[in-house]
């Protein structure tokens, strides 16, 4: 009998192989995704000295549905909103072990035409 490997199993594996390559520094801090089927997290990260410096979600934005494109691209404008008042304007994307595609990269799109570089 074949045993099929759970999904988040798989996401995790191919995040940790992503996560050899992409690092956060102070200059160019990492934005890390992380979407459930309700919600969807989006984090700045300086991975350097391993601090948070932004974050926003669907959950403290208080959206009616978080687990839909048009939620994520409020969270993306919203992290855009936060990360340039303080004075955060390149990133490099870490879409977390996650297909590009839907609610990542609605995210995604949305951050970029709110300001952010990446």
């Amino acid at each position: 009998m074949v045993n099929k490997k759970s999904r988040n199993a798989e996401r995790i594996r191919r995040h940790k192989r992503v996560r050899t390559k992409i690092s956060g520094t102070p200059e160019c801090p990492r934005m890390d995704v992380f979407r459930s089927n309700a919600n969807i997290e989006v984090q700045i990260i300086d991975d350097v000295h391993g601090n948070t410096l932004v974050s926003a979600s669907s959950l403290d934005m208080k959206l009616e549905n978080g687990g839909n494109v048009e939620a994520a691209r409020a969270v993306g404008a919203e992290i855009a909103k936060r990360a340039l008042a303080k004075d955060i304007k390149k990133v490099v994307f870490d879409r977390g072990g996650y297909v590009y595609q839907g609610r990542v990269k609605a995210l995604a799109e949305a951050a970029r035409e709110a300001g952010l570089e990446f």
